[in-house]
């Protein structure tokens, strides 16, 4: 079943906060709002108005349409240097998950 466009907004604004490694709290104080008003949007208790999506879109350097198709598509079009860096042990799994670890 397909995700409304409701749920796929909120999948993606949680996916980009874990890509960068942002807190609700974070992307609030970004927008200008509280984090509890973030909080109920992305819960569903409250939509995410257009002016909201652009300025989320904005915050993580993103197409909005990119942000409304869903959480892979705005996270594959995070900017590189937007993403949280990658912990040397998440390098060292990805590297034997792509057959470079020692056997």
């Amino acid at each position: 079943m397909a995700l409304s466009l409701d749920e796929r907004l909120r999948s993606a604004v949680a996916a980009l906060l874990h890509a960068t490694g942002e807190s609700q709290a974070d992307l609030a104080a970004a927008l200008g709002v509280s984090q509890a008003q973030v909080s109920r949007r992305q819960s569903g208790a409250a939509a995410w108005s257009v002016a909201g999506c652009d300025l989320v879109a904005a915050h993580y350097g993103i197409d909005v349409l990119d942000l409304l198709a869903g959480p892979t598509r705005a996270t594959e079009s995070l900017p590189d240097h937007r993403r949280r860096p990658v912990r040397s042990t998440s390098r060292a799994r990805q590297a034997t998950a792509q057959g470079g670890g020692n056997s």
